[in-house]
């Protein structure tokens, strides 16, 4: 650098011309800071979830949320996703703490809500008036989202099963969100492809173990990259 602004006389920038020049040059450089500081923020992202999202039964860097950064991370994604979920929490619990969960501002939000509906046996079609909300909010709020299923069981009925199943892919549609329709199936393609369940779930056969849940973040992450992309500077 030195040798750079000392040809500089040698190149007709001598006296006062160099002075103001100098002058030009750390005016840009100053202005420029900002925005290169800006382009290297962190991006939030939160996770709003129940137990599956929470990390149940397993240690703090195991769970799903400190996975799924992991692993955006090492594929070069300066982010941050902060763990919103609640063991025992249905697409009720989810609304009403919505205002808790968007008081850190994340810059976009992952819904992962319903398993504890269907183990309760809740009405459709108020699990999905509770995720409308949900997504109503977000898109109001300019805040992109991504909704993550689950599918119901057969024994519940098929109307109940079909009633439950398209209310994801519907109400994401309805808001503009993004959709992956089953978080755990992943694991159900690798238990048919012959993996043992035990080797995949916690002995309570819900709560995926630490192999399972690297299962679902690889699946997952990809959605999770496209939501980054929807983020606004």
């Amino acid at each position: 650098m030195k040798n750079f602004l000392g040809g500089l006389g040698r190149y007709g920038v001598s006296g006062r011309t160099g002075k103001r020049w100098m002058a030009a040059a750390a005016l840009v450089f100053t202005l420029a800071a900002p925005f290169s500081v800006a382009s290297a923020e962190t991006l939030r992202i939160t996770a709003l979830g129940d137990s599956l999202t929470q990390g149940y039964g397993l240690m703090q860097d195991e769970g799903l949320v400190p996975q799924l950064e992991a692993w955006l991370r090492a594929r070069g994604h300066d982010v941050a996703v902060q763990n919103a979920g609640v063991s025992g929490d249905t697409t009720t619990g989810g609304l009403a703490r919505l205002d808790w969960t968007l008081a850190d501002g994340p810059q976009a939000v992952i819904v992962a809500l319903g398993g504890n509906d269907l183990l309760r046996g809740i009405d459709p079609a108020l699990s999905r008036a509770n995720l409308d909300a949900i997504l109503a909010r977000l898109s109001d709020e300019g805040i992109p989202a991504l909704l993550v299923g689950l599918p119901a069981p057969g024994n519940y009925g098929p109307e109940y099963q079909q009633a439950f199943a398209a209310m994801y892919p519907e109400v994401a549609a309805e808001h503009g969100a993004l959709l992956v329709p089953d978080m755990l199936a992943p694991i159900g393609a690798a238990v048919e492809a012959g993996a043992a369940p035990g080797s995949l779930f916690q002995n309570d056969m819900i709560h995926p173990n630490p192999q399972g849940v690297d299962l679902v973040v690889e699946a997952l992450g990809p959605a999770v990259e496209d939501l980054l992309a929807r983020i606004t500077p």
